[in-house]
């Protein structure tokens, strides 16, 4: 988006460099990446940075309030709560869609929020290949608040790692070596030195939690947790010996509780003009004549599972009274086609990442392109310049 940049990135672009840029983030842990890797990262010109800030600090300041801690208190199905839960979460992240308001400028409207890990680690590796392969200008960064790669990785490892010695703080996981991040926890345990180790693999004694290294039996003290309750619940063939509802004594980055709190459960409350109207489907005594222009998405999934894009008023009325405080209803908004690309131009979906200490603090990003109705895999089959990918902003 900011001209000068993209004309000379795509004047200069050619397949080689994007094989040798693929082909380097696949070589440094010998580890195909699962996911797509886009041809392109975003360059966001400072007047649409400024409204990307504007938007973020407006609902962050609605979740530090006492209004939305009480609303947020019955989010947390009960057979899953977690004891011990902190003040606040310990990881923040805010997934904003790029599109036009009715002036023609750009807007960004959020379409989820997770209290919950994202991508910090592998962010750091796609930042340092995209800027190896091609040529991205010093007047630009993916990191924010004056933060650089030094720095970032300081500050994440204050917050995950804290003051414990990285043998004792695990990646926790379902067998994590099968996910399709695996390569993001690769380069936690370089960058933090922390090991992914999966659930199942974890040893309770007492209070106590332990995993196995080299033979070694080791305390762990701190729990940076992947673990997806939906994912956990699909997983009856899973074995292992300690709950999440058990009072253990650890620290949790970011606490379970969180996933919940901070999620699609927050977007009703969440009132601002960049964020699309948003209701509990339980709420409605009449459902919206235009359902069209609507999602439905179930409150308790994860990665666009069960999210109908083309909802009918018989999807609504098929849902059983007593399941719809279940699902929220949101009004859909358009991505802007605004990436311009060698063929047809690409929607994106940015998501800013946070780390909260005694107060949210924007350190990083992430984004998504797309060139299909939506943002999955299926929407972007046989298309290029789509997929995982990190935006620039101008400094």
């Amino acid at each position: 988006m900011i001209k000068d940049i993209r004309d000379k990135f795509n004047s200069g672009f050619t397949e080689a460099k994007y094989n040798s840029f693929v082909n380097d983030l696949n070589s440094e842990f010998n580890k195909h990446i699962e996911f797509r890797i886009a041809e392109t990262p975003i360059f966001i010109p400072r007047d649409l940075s400024e409204v990307i800030f504007k938007a973020s600090d407006e609902i962050v300041s609605q979740l530090l309030t006492p209004e939305f801690k009480k609303y947020s208190e019955n989010a947390v199905p009960a057979h899953l709560a977690v004891p011990g839960e902190d003040e606040h979460t310990s990881l923040l992240a805010l997934d904003f869609a790029i599109c036009k308001d009715e002036n023609g400028s750009l807007i960004p409207q959020l379409i989820e929020l997770q209290g919950f890990a994202s991508l910090y680690c592998y962010q750091v590796l796609l930042d340092r290949m995209t800027r190896k392969n091609f040529e991205i200008p010093g007047t630009v960064s993916n990191f924010l608040n004056g933060y650089d790669e030094e720095t970032y990785l300081k500050k994440i490892r204050e917050v995950i790692v804290g003051d414990c010695s990285p043998e004792n703080v695990i990646l926790l996981e379902i067998e994590p070596e099968k996910q399709k991040t695996y390569i993001d926890f690769l380069c936690t345990e370089k960058f933090l030195g922390i090991k992914p180790v999966c659930l199942s693999d974890v040893i309770k004694e007492g209070r106590k939690l332990y995993y196995k290294n080299n033979g070694k039996k080791i305390p762990v003290d701190r729990i940076y947790n992947r673990v997806i309750n939906d994912e956990l619940d699909k997983r009856k063939d899973l074995k292992y010996n300690f709950s999440f509802q058990d009072n253990l004594e650890v620290k949790w980055i970011a606490h379970p509780n969180w996933f919940f709190k901070i999620s699609k459960y927050s977007l009703p409350f969440l009132k601002s003009r960049f964020v699309p109207d948003t209701e509990f489907l339980s709420d409605y005594k009449e459902f919206p004549a235009d359902t069209e222009n609507y999602v439905l998405k179930p409150l308790y999934s994860f990665a666009g599972v069960g999210v109908k894009y083309d909802v009918k008023k018989s999807d609504l009325e098929s849902i059983e009274e007593s399941e719809r405080k279940d699902y929220i209803l949101q009004r859909k908004i358009n991505y802007e086609p605004v990436i311009k690309t060698p063929d047809s131009p690409a929607k994106a979906e940015l998501r800013l990442l946070y780390v909260w200490q005694d107060k949210p603090l924007l350190l990083n990003n992430l984004v998504r392109l797309s060139k299909g109705k939506m943002m999955g895999v299926d929407f972007n089959k046989d298309k290029t310049w789509v997929g995982s990918s990190i935006a620039y902003f101008e400094k």
